[in-house]
């Protein structure tokens, strides 16, 4: 009896067809879980603890402290010139109790021609002018206060 390839084709199908759909069924969680477990991107993040209200003056300045001689330390291995802790360290604690770092005279008369330029604009349209210094101090405030 010859049994041409067309026909072959269909019985392999028949028969492996209900196998299949079988073990696809018996699968279960195992096909649920591709794709998750320790390196899945889609993961749930583990919940993390929420940060302290408030930490201390004294533990804020030793942390920084401790990042800053180690900042320094890499510098230094790497031939350049090391941090001076001390100042480096009091800079960003006044900066961060809300003491406005310094601002150059170069960039204070920048703001201060932008003002003036405003003025002009506005005396144009009718309006009456701002005070130059008061303008100039309140938009360095934004600029500190933003950045």
């Amino acid at each position: 009896m010859a049994i041409d390839s067309g026909t072959v084709l269909i019985l392999i199908t028949l028969v492996v067809l209900p196998i299949a759909a079988v073990a696809f069924a018996r699968s279960g969680g195992a096909w649920s879980g591709i794709g998750k477990g320790a390196f899945a991107i889609e993961q749930e993040p583990a919940p993390r603890e929420p940060p302290p209200a408030h930490v201390s003056r004294a533990v804020q300045e030793e942390e920084a402290r401790q990042m800053l001689e180690a900042r320094s330390y890499r510098l230094q291995r790497s031939g350049r010139e090391p941090l001076d802790v001390e100042a480096e360290l009091r800079r960003l604690l006044d900066a961060e109790a809300g003491q406005a770092p310094g601002i150059d005279e170069e960039l204070r008369e920048e703001v201060r021609r932008l003002v003036i330029a405003g003025n002009e604009r506005r005396l144009r349209r009718g309006e009456p002018a701002l005070d130059v210094e008061a303008e100039t101090e309140r938009q360095l405030q934004d600029f500190v206060g933003s950045g």
